[in-house]
């Protein structure tokens, strides 16, 4: 499970954006100031670093500067302050992303998503296998216990989208926008039900259902 650090010192603000990180299946760790955080990166190791840029002990500016030569963990900052100048500076620092207080929470859990997706788990394999399956990408063909299965290219694309990103929770938003809208095809969250219904039935076997649907959030990869 991605583990991430957050550093923010509203107590209320980060045990917020703990409780929905969690929601995401992913494994929240608050910090509260820099030194605290200094400890905690020294302790563990951190797949994002969420880090607001004014903090008790001193400058988050300065905190990434200091620490991203040491850690090749990703940074989205957090400000109150929707300046182009402080932005700049923090994306010439090399932060993936950047969440102006007041955010919409489901925005900037996307965001995180996104940033997980890009720089964890971003590769594609040309083969895999899961349970009974044996999934050729290269090929784009997929066998169930020897036996080929036939899928439609769309719902091919969603099980290499999910497979590709597993241990990340899918929403059907990023879905909508992967698969169909990139190619002009303007559909809606019921289409995406759909097929994803249609996958589930034709590679699940009894012993392994592979696609779990995370309620009111999207889908996820399962192994288990």
């Amino acid at each position: 499970m991605n583990k991430i650090l957050i550093i923010e010192d509203d107590e209320i603000l980060n045990a917020g954006l703990c409780y929905n990180i969690q929601k995401i299946q992913l494994s929240p760790v608050p910090a509260y100031c820099l030194q605290d955080a200094r400890q905690k990166l020294r302790e563990d190791a951190f797949d994002l670093i969420i880090l607001d840029v004014n903090l008790p002990d001193g400058s988050g500016f300065d905190f990434a500067k200091e620490t991203m030569p040491k850690y090749s963990t990703p940074y989205i900052f957090l400000t109150a302050h929707n300046l182009e100048e402080e932005i700049i500076k923090g994306l010439r620092l090399g932060a993936d992303d950047y969440i102006v207080k007041p955010f919409s929470l489901p925005v900037a859990m996307e965001k995180i998503q996104v940033v997980l997706r890009r720089r964890c788990g971003g590769h594609k394999p040309e083969a895999y296998v899961c349970g009974n399956l044996q999934i050729d990408f290269k090929s784009r063909t997929i066998m169930r216990k020897g036996e080929a299965l036939a899928l439609t290219p769309t719902e091919f694309e969603i099980l290499e989208a999910l497979v590709e990103n597993r241990g990340q929770v899918l929403t059907k938003d990023l879905l909508l926008e992967k698969i169909w809208d990139s190619k002009g095809n303007f559909v809606n969250g019921h289409t995406v039900s759909l097929n994803v219904s249609r996958l589930r039935n034709k590679i699940a076997d009894g012993e392994f259902d592979y696609i779990k649907t995370i309620y009111g959030l999207g889908y996820k990869w399962s192994e288990g």
